[in-house]
């Protein structure tokens, strides 16, 4: 495969930012959270792995930055914000790409993503990496409430409820308070997560499937649920989370009993963005889990 930045011209016409880094014989595509983020996070994902073992592969979703950005406001264009549409992009993107037998990682809502991925199209897989993502949304809204009412006093805690409830999400006392729960649960090492001058988030994407923030789940997300389905993928699987996640760890045990051959490993002193937070650990189980299944010494556990 080639490396460096390519540009994919889908069926639909549209154009999808990506890029490949490395030359190993693992091959890895990763894909992005949000739904609306980039492929950055993944950017140092090769060198991190060895460049010499692992070609990582990374793209930008359509309405992300990098990517082509069409007007969501407009009808014709409503088809685009679905479930199947992301899927069957990530599909044409991995034909395009000229992968088969290959590693899937998704983070976030790219973590939803691959599982959906791997239950439709797992016989492309060779492993399955599922970061910081649950089998179902009902679980994640309960928690993420929880790890509200933990961290806030009542009085917070029912100042957001009521922006909420008007959707004055432009209001600085309730930004603030969104700051420290990301803090917390979601970026840990804001230090070191990427920084633009201007903002890269595809809000329209976001707002669509998440609502205004991650602790408001209003989206059409709601109601996403494969506890019953997750039985099906068979692949060897990676669970990576953050030691403090937005995602309800309970979850992700459930989740490595349900899988015939799943690993569970928690990223310590990180939250959401693991990768970042904490990326000596979080390399050391990633590169862990390749080698073990490239080895034919996969465990569960």
């Amino acid at each position: 495969m080639t490396t460096g930045t390519r540009l994919l011209t889908l069926k639909n016409g549209y154009h999808l930012f990506t890029r490949t880094v490395g030359h190993g014989p693992v091959k890895l595509l990763c894909v992005h959270g949000g739904p609306g983020g980039t492929h950055e996070e993944f950017e140092n994902f090769a060198a991190e792995l060895g460049e010499d073992k692992v070609q990582v592969s990374m793209y930008d979703q359509l309405g992300s930055f990098y990517s082509d950005q069409p007007d969501f406001t407009k009808p014709e264009n409503q088809q685009y914000l679905t479930l199947d549409y992301y899927l069957s992009e990530l599909e044409e993107v991995r034909q395009q790409l000229g992968l088969d037998q290959f590693y899937l990682l998704g983070h976030s809502w790219g973590g939803l993503l691959a599982q959906e991925y791997a239950l439709k199209y797992g016989k492309h897989l060779k492993g399955l990496v599922v970061m910081s993502m649950i089998d179902n949304i009902a679980e994640y809204t309960v928690n993420v409430n929880a790890l509200r009412a933990q961290t806030l006093t009542a009085d917070q805690v029912s100042y957001m409820q009521g922006v909420e409830q008007a959707a004055a999400f432009d209001d600085p006392e309730y930004q603030k308070l969104v700051d420290v729960l990301n803090r917390h649960f979601v970026c840990r090492q804001p230090q070191a997560h990427p920084r633009h001058l201007v903002p890269t988030m595809a809000t329209a994407v976001y707002n669509h499937f998440q609502g205004n923030n991650e602790f408001v789940m209003v989206g059409t997300l709601n109601g996403w649920d494969r506890r019953a389905d997750l039985h099906r993928v068979t692949v060897p699987t990676l669970l990576t989370f953050g030691e403090y996640d937005t995602m309800p760890l309970q979850a992700a045990r459930r989740m490595q009993q349900t899988l015939p051959h799943a690993r569970l490993v928690l990223t310590p002193d990180s939250g959401h963005g693991h990768s970042v937070d904490n990326p000596r650990a979080f390399f050391k189980t990633l590169g862990q889990y390749l080698h073990d299944v490239e080895t034919n010494q996969f465990t569960a556990y």
